[in-house]
């Protein structure tokens, strides 16, 4: 491809040179215009190769690129020195920004009237088209068809006296308009041949510049659906944990940005963070909450490191944003899948607790009455041994052991009947605080030997509520001493009561030993104990539990293991059906 020269050939010469060579010079721009490169790099590659055709001493560029204006400029043939930067524009007809000035230097003017049109047709320097050409700048002189009147070119000089000029207006599309420059130092070094074969040159580079956008575009949006796609594929991953869900999305936010080799991206979640490397602290960031069931949980964060100002309005794209904001839209929805099914399998798994309880009432309950009468015989005629006279005093101690071995047994199987709902009740008005009071004052005593503080926080004003008062005496004492005995060297016993409109509480709080998932599973599960042999039957909290059930009341849990307990009894004012109500347990 040759390149233009005022010395040398002749003018008619010169004019065959740009017809044989414009079809390659718009096919090499076109082609740059596909690979869909960043815009400062297109730039770059597009003045370099007008530099180098032309010969001239520098290129420019004003355009209104969508919702901003800017200038660009490469001048010298060896050094490349490359301008950018984004211009305020003044408003044009159309009510959209042009790319220039409201300045009043007669060059100013000048690119005014050609983007607005106002210059008078059939002047010496224009093209049919409405491109202007000059030679001779400083002695140059045009006008405008504006109030403005005679504007002159002379003083269109950019760091040096440029004396040859082309002024090419050009269209981006339907909305977008821009002026394309070629200056020389040199006089006559641009004829009409010339304006008119680079008004052609700036119109193919207006379609390049479209077609750099479009696939610039595409090539975004594609980096946007993978990333998305990805983080969707992820969090269909049967059996990914958390941490390996959160690590895998943070690793699709760099890819997904304009500049992916200068990008860092995390996530916090809950105070947790995953990252793909430490983040520094630069102004550059780009973030959105993550919301789960309009809560706060989180957020999502890309970074560049370095600047990237140079070709763009602003450090991110609009559409970045919009990612982010998509990004973290969808983490929030994976939260709150989670939380579905974390709730599903706790409410299954209550279920199917609530189902063996019922079982194991049943069952119980049949144990019991099979029990009940060979244990009064065993008992009557225990008795009737002891009261006779003539009998041995070692038959008498035996005889003894005999009562009382079967007073304890009659003694289990009452229990089993009170998990199973098969005892009687005697319901009446009373107080909670009352019966929690009077039990603890029976175990008070062996509070000191143990070594256990005792707080009590018994609401005064507890309003009254219809139960057995026996039964729930029994319940208070049975949360003590389990809570007791979790203390094996000592510590703090909170009981506590108080009351809403619709419900009293008993609250049992310790600070010892803790409970793990597998013991809190099993706590209400008859003759489940985690105490030696010999030191407890494992029915102390499956009676606390038929008994509360009994009322239309629930047990909350809340254990950590080395920290203590905290049992909560939920009993309804007013009574109602009977209602399983298990959150969870203790043993």
């Amino acid at each position: 491809m040759a390149s233009m020269s005022n010395a040398g050939p002749s003018r008619l010469a010169r004019s065959r040179v740009l017809i044989e060579d414009y079809y390659e010079l718009s096919q090499l721009i076109l082609r740059l215009g596909n690979r869909g490169m960043p815009r400062g790099e297109f730039l770059r590659e597009v003045f370099s190769l007008l530099l180098e055709f032309s010969s001239c001493d520098a290129v420019e560029f004003r355009l209104r690129d969508g919702d901003f204006c800017y200038f660009a400029e490469m001048t010298g043939k060896a050094s490349r020195n490359f301008r950018f930067g984004i211009i305020d524009g003044i408003a044009g007809g159309d009510g959209k920004f042009l790319p220039c000035s409201d300045d009043d230097a007669p060059a100013e003017r000048l690119c005014r009237d050609l983007l607005r049109g106002r210059v008078e047709a059939g002047q010496p320097c224009f093209t049919e088209r409405g491109t202007f050409w000059t030679g001779r700048a400083r002695e140059t002189s045009i006008k405008g068809s504006s109030a403005d009147g005679e504007t002159s070119a002379a003083a269109y000089r950019v760091d040096g006296d440029y004396e040859s000029l082309v002024v090419a207006p050009f269209a981006v599309g339907e909305e977008d308009v821009g002026l394309f420059l070629l200056k020389s130092r040199r006089k006559d070094f641009f004829g009409r041949a010339e304006a008119e074969f680079y008004e052609g040159v700036a119109q193919n580079v207006g379609v390049a510049i479209a077609d750099r956008r479009t696939h610039w575009k595409l090539r975004e949006r594609v980096k946007e659906m993978t990333c998305l796609c990805g983080i969707a594929e992820l969090a269909s991953r049967p059996g990914i944990s958390t941490r390996e869900l959160f690590q895998g999305i943070v690793r699709y936010l760099p890819p997904a940005m304009q500049y992916p080799n200068i990008t860092a991206g995390k996530i916090v979640i809950d105070g947790v963070v995953y990252a793909t490397e430490e983040m520094e602290d630069t102004p550059y960031k780009l973030s959105a909450d993550v919301l789960v069931q309009d809560e706060k949980r989180g957020v999502v964060e890309v970074q560049y490191k370095e600047a990237k100002l140079d070709y763009e309005p602003g450090v991110f794209l609009r559409e970045e944003q919009s990612l982010i904001d998509a990004i973290a839209r969808q983490i929030g929805l994976v939260i709150e899948n989670r939380l579905a099914e974390e709730e599903r399998a706790r409410l299954q798994e209550q279920l199917r607790h609530a189902d063996r309880l019922a079982t194991i009432g049943q069952l119980a309950a049949g144990v019991a009455h099979e029990l009940n009468d060979p244990l009064e015989i065993i008992l009557a005629f225990s008795q009737l041994v002891k009261e006779s006279g003539d009998v041995p005093e070692q038959t008498a101690r035996d005889v003894e052991k005999i009562l009382s071995a079967s007073l304890r047994a009659r003694e289990t199987v009452k229990k089993l009947l009170i998990f199973a709902r098969q005892m009687p009740t005697i319901k009446s008005e009373v107080n909670l605080s009352d019966i929690a009071s009077e039990a603890i004052s029976l175990l008070e005593s062996r509070f000191g030997k143990e070594n256990i503080e005792c707080v009590r926080d018994l609401a005064p004003d507890l309003p009254r509520l219809t139960a057995d008062a026996g039964q729930l005496h029994q319940v208070v004492v049975n949360l003590v001493v389990n809570a007791v005995q979790a203390m094996p060297e000592g510590g703090t016993l909170t009981v506590g009561t108080r009351a809403d409109d619709e419900y009293v509480y008993l609250v049992v709080a310790d600070t010892g030993v803790g409970m793990t998932e597998d013991v809190k599973r099993g706590m209400f599960l008859p003759f489940f104990t985690t105490k030696d042999v010999g030191q407890g039957t494992g029915l102390g909290l499956a009676v606390v539990h038929g008994i509360v059930t009994a009322h239309g009341g629930s047990v909350g849990v809340e254990s950590v293991p080395g920290r203590g307990s905290r049992l909560e009894v939920k009993l309804p004012l007013r009574p109602r059906g009977e209602k399983e109500g298990v959150d969870g347990g203790r043993g």
